[in-house]
């Protein structure tokens, strides 16, 4: 229980429904114990008249007798029928306070977990799948929901039902109110050996819809690697393994819930023997009434219900508690990259890294190795090197997905971890290597990139011109749609030249402080990238520029090169500069001219 600690502030938020939830239930239970009153009264009403009627039968009195009996049953029958409408009413009024704070709830919960999910660094997705996510997320808070809804309403329902029925019964005989509750103790005893298994097993339970969402999400996201490789057989095998481990431990869950039914009907079934042989017992010796064992009998009854209800409640409470559990365990993660200045700052775009050095968090490798350069305002600089010199960490680094492990980052003379978090990323155009795109229009996707108060017109004329500067306006208007082609999970109706122009839009459509072009033309021909860069060229102007490529072609313009090696600083300068050294640069020109000359 200690994990559900946390929903706490929600009751807090939402006491006032949960207050008066309570009260309809109290009010409602009230009027569910009464007609058992009434039905002592009526028995007991026929019992005595039925001993006067038999003594005068035939006589006026006997007449008078039977008239005022069905009289007096025709009010106790309407009193029973106004009660179970009060019941229903007050009813209806608990499930549209608790049930709709159950939803409430349900809802900022999501809420929260998803922002929080927003707040938590690159490292945090790398170590965890996303299919688990999306299962804490949904799955999870479902079953928390369960328990903050029903469980709660129907646990404040049996406690007040239940002390409601014994007040009643220790008021009308208090030695068979004993004999009656006496199975009570052994239930909840049993109740708690059983929980212990039922905490574990929901956990296991909850534990596998995780896996099983992992196993959905990756292979529809790799439906393509799946095709070509024809390994459907396979991912249908994949599936049903885990589907039937799942399978298993529900069963096994059921199995333990299973208990709780019958054991509570043996128990309650023995309640009503007790009242029955006891009750009669006391009737003989006239302490109480007849009537006084049908309502005694009638209370059991009521307690069925409720008392069974607590091994479903329990149940409902443990796998809440292994879920809040699960959910807990993210939301008790804290951000390695937090916002330490809550002032939004204009970026220029100067750019200065000093002796950095960074090694991803569950790495021992280091990825750079004390590197060190200068972008001025304005400026372009290009970075090439082999795959995996750590070209893309130092992207990474600068728009501070990670922060360095060693080292200082400037961004305008002041330390990045300084700089506003939000200005720093919204002055920056970031165009990954592994290109994301949403699924939806192609208009949607390209202005996602575009800082908010534009009016329509506004964006729209924008979105055109970036998609021209990016050699992109093209290929959209041929399509059927044109921008409002939808072009599917991840992109998957594009080319793959198609995707990275998209992306370039997307990123130039901001008009950017600082640019970020990461290996983001490799999947154009040599024509298409020629007139892409003619376009950048004109957009480079005035912005800092960070151009990671392995094409010579696309980064000789630059104002400064640096080849990586090995996370290391190998060259640094102009492109003559390093073409005079004849070192890494000059033999990488000159291998690319090699493969130009053989492919034509």
């Amino acid at each position: 229980m200690k994990s559900l600690k946390k929903l706490g502030p929600y009751f807090i938020k939402y006491k006032k429904r949960l207050i008066l939830g309570t009260f309809f239930i109290t009010i409602s239970n009230v009027f569910a114990i009464y007609p058992a009153e009434i039905l002592r009264k009526g028995i007991d009403l026929v019992s005595e008249s039925l001993k006067t009627y038999q003594l005068n039968k035939g006589t006026p009195l006997a007449a008078a007798i039977e008239s005022e009996v069905y009289k007096t049953l025709l009010v106790f029958g309407l009193i029973v029928i106004a009660t179970a409408l009060l019941k229903g009413v007050f009813m209806f009024f608990m499930r549209q306070t608790i049930i709709v704070m159950s939803r409430l709830i349900e809802f900022d919960l999501k809420n929260d977990i998803y922002k929080h999910y927003q707040e938590l660094d690159v490292a945090f997705y790398k170590r965890n799948k996303t299919g688990d996510l999306m299962a804490r997320i949904s799955e999870d808070v479902s079953q928390v929901r369960m328990y903050v809804g029903p469980a709660i309403m129907y646990a404040i329902s049996t406690l007040t039902l239940f002390a409601l029925i014994t007040v009643k019964m220790l008021s009308i005989h208090v030695m068979l109110t004993v004999y009656v509750l006496l199975p009570l103790p052994l239930l909840a005893i049993l109740i708690y050996l059983i929980n212990s298994k039922v905490i574990k097993k929901s956990e296991a339970v909850q534990q596998q819809l995780s896996t099983i969402s992992s196993v959905v999400q990756e292979f529809f996201s790799g439906i393509r690697v799946i095709k070509a490789y024809n390994r459907a057989e396979y991912a249908n095998h994949k599936f049903s393994s885990e589907a039937g481990e799942y399978q298993k431990r529900n069963i096994d869950l059921i199995k333990v819930n299973a208990l709780f039914f019958p054991m509570i009907v043996l128990l309650i079934g023995l309640s009503t023997l007790i009242t029955i042989y006891f009750g009669g017992l006391k009737v003989f010796d006239n302490s109480i009434t007849t009537g006084t064992i049908a309502e005694f009998i009638m209370y059991v009854n009521m307690l069925t219900w409720p008392v069974a209800s607590i091994g479903w409640v329990t149940s409902i409470v443990q796998r809440a508690a292994a879920s809040q559990t699960r959910i807990n365990e993210f939301l008790d993660q804290v951000p390695s990259i937090v916002n330490n200045n809550d002032v939004q700052t204009p970026i220029k775009g100067d750019v200065v890294f000093e002796n950095v050095s960074f090694h991803y968090p569950d790495a021992k490798i280091e990825a750079i190795k004390n590197v060190s350069f200068h972008i001025p305002v304005g400026k372009s600089l290009a970075i090439v090197g082999r795959t995996g010199s750590g070209k893309s960490s130092l992207a990474a680094l600068l728009a501070r997905m990670y922060d360095c492990t060693s080292g200082t980052i400037k961004i305008d003379g002041i330390n990045i971890q300084q700089v506003n978090l939000n200005s720093l990323r919204s002055s920056i155009g970031y165009v990954p290597q592994e290109v994301f795109l949403f699924s939806d229009t192609i208009a949607n996707n390209i202005s996602f990139g575009l800082k908010d108060g534009y009016t329509e017109n506004e964006k729209s004329e924008k979105i055109i011109q970036a998609a021209k500067d990016a050699a992109v306006y093209d290929n959209i208007i041929d399509f059927p749609e044109g921008f409002e082609t939808k072009i599917g999970e991840r992109g998957i109706t594009l080319s793959g030249g198609q995707k990275q122009r998209v992306s370039i839009a997307r990123a130039i459509i901001r008009k950017p402080e600082i640019l970020i072009f990461d290996d983001c033309l490799s999947a154009v021909d040599t024509e298409t990238e020629e007139k892409i860069l003619k376009s950048l060229t004109q957009i480079m102007k005035g912005r800092t520029t960070i151009i990671i490529a392995h094409r010579i072609s696309s980064i000789k313009d630059c104002d400064a090169i640096l080849v990586l090696d090995n996370g290391e600083v190998s060259e640094y300068g102009t492109h003559n500069e390093l073409m005079e050294k004849e070192g890494a640069y000059y033999l990488l020109h000159q291998q690319q001219l090699l493969e130009e000359e053989r492919i034509s």
